[in-house]
């Protein structure tokens, strides 16, 4: 399912949104203008190999010192395809400019990062053994939508759900989408986890976790929020 809009009105520009999204464009092309070697070495570089930290031999054997701690927030940068960084963009976009709007730009920019490494972290700890590198920003993107849903649950989300060629398009509420997409990533980790030569490429534990990072940060990230009223039509009162 792929989530097109929501109901809430922005209330400022989302200056950190749209930097953040610049920022992986712009990276995502200098990907793309490496040649496939390099391309690969960027990514081993960057991206966050999970045996690195838990093997030193293996780390020094292929030249990723352990003490680089650096991928848990530069994989949040790197995208392995087209699909994958416009999907993840236009993701974040939906939810992360009502959020910004929520908690203000500069707290916004430290929760996404946070959601980021937290979401690497939780990655790293469930696939200590693999040496394949976790990239993209789904994981810090996950965090966003779990704040999104605690802080306006009753939110409408359009969907468009195809089923085999006839797209469906509908509304259901924030938290219902959150919580079934949650439940998709949770049944895929667990039987990622318990059968891992079926793994699909996805990292679903780093969505989990920052799925989980995102609900148990915005406390502290709502602390520093600016006062103002709510944009959308379905909540009346100040955010406080």
């Amino acid at each position: 399912m792929f989530p097109i809009r929501d109901s809430v009105r922005t209330v400022q520009t989302p200056v950190i949104v749209y930097t953040l999204i610049a920022i992986n464009a712009a990276v995502f092309l200098y990907q793309e203008s490496l040649g496939n070697n390099a391309a690969v070495l960027f990514t081993y570089q960057h991206g966050l190999v999970p045996i690195r930290y838990f093997d030193p031999f293996w780390a020094r054997r292929n030249g990723l010192p352990a003490t680089d701690y650096w991928p848990f927030l530069t994989a949040a940068f790197l995208h392995g395809g087209w699909l994958h960084i416009i999907l993840n963009m236009w993701t974040f976009y939906i939810f992360g400019a009502t959020m910004e709007g929520r908690m203000g730009s500069i707290p916004f920019l430290i929760f996404y990062l946070a959601c980021a490494v937290a979401s690497t972290a939780v990655h790293a700890w469930f696939n200590a053994s693999s040496d394949v590198p976790v990239i993209g920003a789904s994981g810090a993107i996950a965090g966003v939508i779990g704040a999104y849903a605690v802080s306006f649950p009753t939110a409408r989300i359009t969907l468009l759900v195809p089923i085999v060629i006839i797209p469906f398009i509908f509304d259901i509420p924030a938290v219902a989408f959150a919580a079934i997409w949650f439940g998709i990533q949770v049944l895929q980790g667990a039987w990622e986890t318990l059968t891992p030569s079926m793994g699909g490429g996805i990292a679903w534990w780093a969505h989990i976790g920052g799925f989980i990072a995102g609900i148990l940060f915005l406390p502290l990230f709502l602390a520093f929020a600016p006062q103002r009223r709510v944009g959308g039509p379905w909540q009346q009162g100040p955010w406080g």
